[in-house]
């Protein structure tokens, strides 16, 4: 095992893109496809492994979460608000287009009217040009997350996206979930082009030969990523040589691939935290603290962890993990059934109530496992769930929607920190700032907002922590979500293909830096 801690091509090439002789050619099972070439439609892993695929970020963190100059060479503080980035010069587009500030100032200004990724940037006032390579990242006060910010923004060829289709839409509208130009066309500056896509069966890429990264030891010319749901047939395609790449490899699948002759095991630590949200919105009993932390006391998810997960988890009482800023060693798991069925009868709900709970089945690992096992735990406390499991594909709409009382969500912090957890999944939802976008608890508490904010504005490390903590303790107390667990997180990879130098933290491999024996 190696452990890690820390039509589309025709008109590209219409365009003047030439393609590079194939010096690797490589498939990568995964288990669930992109839902849209649109980098901006969802914020999602899926769709950001996409956009390092094909775009590339103004900053990206390393595998020590340290961070490394991409489309920004350098970067300097102004003042207090204002974050000065030198652009890379000489670099293109997919399309021959040469990148300018224009283009980051145009992507920045379609981030800020993203209904998932507004929220990131609404601490900034405006990106301002300073001239073709520099630009201005202007916050509305101190900001102590600017970096972690920069690793979102992916320039998109303004040019390219310019102007109307044939049937007179905007090339550059964001539709969420529906089909626009941006959904099916792209243009980018990273390492590969998709030259054919099939939902839900393939993305078929190719290496750009006018890539900018001259000292990128990635010799991966021709990459296709197979959506493949079932686990077990993931690994069965790694073993059979269908595939050279697989990810995730669930936990009852570890041993197999570690025995495996050419075969790799790669893994890492996971900061995923995987939850169920309870909609005090379409179930009156939800609104009731008590019921939320019966619920809560129900489910075992250390079992969980050891059972389902094999133990490649850790199981969960609050947001963020071991080493951000506001975790708490003092908010553990809570199993506890007597307390539950007495927080029942307490609530006035002795004899329990029905409930109806989504989760997606080909997500998370062992996201369906987890979610009937989580209904069986609440019978316990005579809890009836009817329970609904999707395709990733088909989950995230009926998600947006909030569909069912209890509904799973895992959520990577976007900025590697605390805060970003609560900004999205239990701050009061705000469709104007894009705070609590995947709340569908709908769980509201305007001192935890507050606390969220100035922590968003304090740059001193101990204060904010403090913050934080304070946050993460006022969640478990109310019992604003049900915590499960950090998801650890493997990939499986024939011995010639060198996982290990490309994962990280993230769960997003920088494909274009891969070598292939």
């Amino acid at each position: 095992m190696k452990t890690i801690k820390t039509k589309l091509a025709v008109a590209l090439m219409a365009a003047g893109l030439s393609l590079s002789a194939a010096a690797a050619d490589i498939k990568v099972g995964y288990s669930a496809d992109p839902v849209s070439l649109d980098p901006h439609e969802q914020l999602s892993g899926g769709t950001l492994q996409l956009s390092h695929m094909v775009f590339d970020p103004l900053v990206r963190f390393t595998q020590d979460m340290d961070f490394e100059p991409r489309l920004a060479e350098s970067w300097e503080r102004i003042d207090d608000t204002t974050f000065r980035f030198k652009l890379r010069e000489g670099v293109k587009f997919h399309s021959g287009n040469l990148m300018t500030a224009d283009d980051v100032v145009w992507t920045f200004n379609r981030l800020k009217s993203s209904p998932d990724f507004k929220a990131i940037f609404e601490p900034y006032t405006e990106l301002k040009k300073v001239n073709d390579y520099t630009v201005d990242l202007i916050s509305s006060g101190p900001y102590p997350l600017v970096l972690q910010t920069a690793t979102y923004i992916f320039p998109m060829d303004s040019k390219f996206y310019s102007g109307k289709t044939k049937d007179g839409k905007d090339k550059g509208e964001l539709v969420k979930h529906g089909n626009s130009y941006a959904s099916t066309h792209l243009s980018g500056t990273g390492p590969f082009i998709v030259t054919a896509r099939e939902q839900g069966v393939k993305v078929e890429f190719e290496r750009f030969a006018d890539y900018w990264d001259k000292a990128s030891k990635g010799n991966v010319d021709k990459l296709t990523l197979v959506p493949i749901k079932e686990d077990a047939t993931r690994v069965a395609a790694l073993l059979s040589g269908g595939v050279d790449m697989i990810h995730p490899v669930a936990p009852n699948d570890h041993k197999r691939v570690k025995s495996a002759d050419g075969i790799d095991l790669v893994t890492l630590p996971g900061t995923r935290i995987i939850t169920f949200q309870m909609n005090q919105n379409s179930n009156e009993a939800l609104k009731d603290v008590r019921v939320r932390q019966a619920i809560v006391h129900a489910i075992n998810n250390e079992g969980i962890v050891k059972k389902i997960m094999k133990g490649f988890a850790t199981a969960a009482g609050q947001q963020g993990p071991s080493g951000y800023a506001g975790y708490d060693a003092e908010l553990v798991p809570r199993y506890d059934v007597k307390k539950a069925k007495q927080l029942m009868k307490e609530a006035g709900y002795e004899k329990g109530f029905k409930l109806t709970m989504m989760a997606p089945n080909n997500r998370y690992v062992n996201d369906a496992k987890v979610a009937q096992a989580a209904a069986a735990m609440l019978s316990k406390i005579g809890i009836k769930v009817d329970l609904k499991t999707l395709p990733k594909a088909q989950y995230w709409p009926e998600f947006d929607l909030c569909s069912a009382d209890m509904m799973m969500i895992g959520w990577h912090s976007d900025t590697e920190d605390s805060a970003n957890f609560s900004e999205f999944l239990t701050m009061t939802r705000n469709e104007e700032t894009g705070k609590g976008q995947y709340n569908c608890g709908h769980y509201s508490n305007a001192d935890v907002d507050k606390l969220v904010g100035a922590s968003n504005v304090e740059t001193d490390p101990a204060k904010r922590a403090q913050m934080l903590q304070k946050i993460e303790a006022t969640l478990y107390n109310e019992a604003a979500f049900v915590p499960l667990h950090w998801q650890s997180e493997a990939w499986g990879a024939k011995s010639n293909v060198h996982a290990a130098d490309i994962v990280n933290p993230m769960v997003m491999p920088y494909f274009g830096d891969l070598v292939v024996d």
